[in-house]
């Protein structure tokens, strides 16, 4: 089963995958999934969308949607530059973003709201 976690380190959030193991007679195995449920996502009312926030601190190098713009889970918002690595932010959900609280070359902490998907 693998289980995501924010790691802050100094003042950076870093988003980790961990997957538990088990050691038989020194063979490590992964227990087999099975049904997983899908994520409970709150129902989205006007102002109260599903807020996507900064993962780490970076700047925002573009921005691909506007409010309006219907987007599906797994599409690009916006590009942070960090570290010198563009990073896609991409939407954890379907919906029509409502807004964007970030503008091109902006500087974001990492946390910071940065876009509303209702």
């Amino acid at each position: 089963m693998i289980k995501v976690y924010k790691v802050k380190i100094g003042e950076k959030v870093y988003e980790v995958e961990v997957e538990s193991v088990t050691e038989i007679n020194g063979t490590i195995s992964t227990p087999t999934p099975t049904s997983t449920p899908a994520p409970a996502v709150a129902p989205a009312t006007p102002g109260n969308g599903t807020k996507v926030e900064a993962p780490m601190q970076g700047m925002v190098v573009s921005i691909d949607v506007i409010p309006g713009t219907r987007v599906k889970a797994g599409d690009t918002l916006l590009v942070l530059e960090a570290m010198k690595m563009e990073n896609p932010i991409v939407a954890p959900v379907d919906g029509i973003v409502e807004s964007i609280s970030v503008n091109k070359g902006d500087t974001v902490d990492g946390g910071a709201i940065i876009a509303t998907i209702a």
